[in-house]
């Protein structure tokens, strides 16, 4: 009431000319105005983790604005498939999306850099770069030709190396494979013998289980237990050298998103930066718990990636890396930013975390 009285004073001391009648009207109705969004992602309807990533950011923003905004969330292939989120996006089939920059690497090569880097930065180095060095302004300056802003919405942690139909004791046993491993880490793989193949998560339990493929990466145990798929290969492998996280992207359509009042986008932003902490808080509660469940009541054959696996890789990946940086401008630009903030951020981690690893686990890997 009071809000109203004063716009009514204000319209009344005014009324010669009419402007601030004609404002306090167009004020009043741009804060009612509703606006219903269609979101898209990448992955199962409400799957663990990064499925219910999505849903949290859309019941976070109705509560926030009053129900002023809402959100209906459709997962992979409701309204789109997977892969097509991007297009989806950028031609305003749907204002916003969920799912990885790897993925759109045939669009934008250098978004992969956002996505996960072969033994490159983790989650909470990720974070930091995207945030306080520059990279989120290089993720946008990217996508500035499609006409979508980005904002990270998500973090896996490291992931497991994958699953395998058979033991893994040296290089040689990769040759021939068939694995589903996206971006960077996939082409390191195809370097090592490994026929990559790329599919929606939707896809894979039954990819793996009728033999289309021969091994997959996931993410880890809590969201691998989820899609079953220690009832298709007995051989679980770590560490995840190709995915030391994989950052989760919100995409929003630009246009849909200038539209909105400021204390709208001001919500959806703080959202969205709500469900990027949450999810790999939920990542890190569950996994442990999920790799019991695997190893003590699915006999699942928990093993380590031979050395000579783990040096040939790491090997490939700067080369392929390097390559890529090299592929246009924006790549370097977007690579030399990277390789920077790392170099940062492992020279302190080498004093703060990792030297706290060794101290606290001196004996080091006690998992065989």
């Amino acid at each position: 009431m009071k809000l109203k009285s004063l716009v009514a004073a204000v319209a009344l001391s005014s009324a010669a000319s009419g402007l601030f009648l004609v404002s306090g009207v167009d004020n009043t109705a741009k804060a009612q105005e509703t606006f219903e969004w269609k979101m898209v992602t990448s992955w199962p309807k409400n799957f663990p983790g990064v499925g219910q990533g999505p849903e949290r950011l859309s019941k976070l923003v109705d509560e926030m604005s009053n129900g002023r905004l809402t959100i209906d969330v459709f997962g992979a292939g409701q309204l789109v498939p997977g892969f097509e989120v991007f297009d989806a996006v950028s031609e305003g089939t749907a204002e916003l999306g969920h799912s990885a920059s790897y993925y759109w690497k045939g669009k934008a090569p250098a978004a992969q850099f956002f996505a996960a880097v072969p033994f490159g930065m983790n989650a909470q180095e990720m974070n930091a770069w995207l945030h306080y060095g520059g990279g989120l302004e290089l993720w946008n300056e990217l996508y500035d030709d499609f006409g979508v802003d980005v904002m990270v919405a998500g973090a896996s942690g490291v992931q497991m190396g994958g699953w395998y139909n058979k033991e893994i004791n040296s290089v040689d046993d990769l040759d021939g494979l068939k694995m589903r491993m996206p971006g960077l880490g996939g082409e390191v793989m195809d370097r090592m013998g490994v026929a990559i193949v790329n599919m929606p998560g939707g896809e894979i339990f039954t990819s793996l289980q009728s033999g289309a493929i021969d091994a997959t990466e996931w993410i880890g145990p809590y969201n691998d237990l989820a899609f079953g798929l220690h009832q298709a290969a007995e051989y679980y492998y770590y560490p995840g050298w190709h995915e030391p996280t994989v950052m989760f992207e919100a995409i929003v359509n630009e246009e849909a998103f200038a539209e909105l009042p400021d204390d709208l986008q001001a919500i959806l932003r703080t959202a969205i930066r709500d469900v990027n902490a949450d999810m790999l808080d939920e990542y890190t509660a569950r996994n442990n718990d999920a790799l019991e469940t695997l190893v003590n009541e699915h006999d699942v054959q928990l093993r380590r990636l031979p050395d000579d696996v783990l040096a040939r890789a790491k090997e490939l990946s700067s080369d392929v890396v390097k390559e890529l940086s090299e592929s246009s401008d924006m790549a370097k630009k977007i690579y030399d930013s990277y390789t920077s903030f790392q170099e940062k951020v492992v020279n302190y981690h080498a004093i703060s975390e990792q030297a706290y690893y060794n101290a606290r686990n001196p004996e080091g890997d006690t998992t065989e």
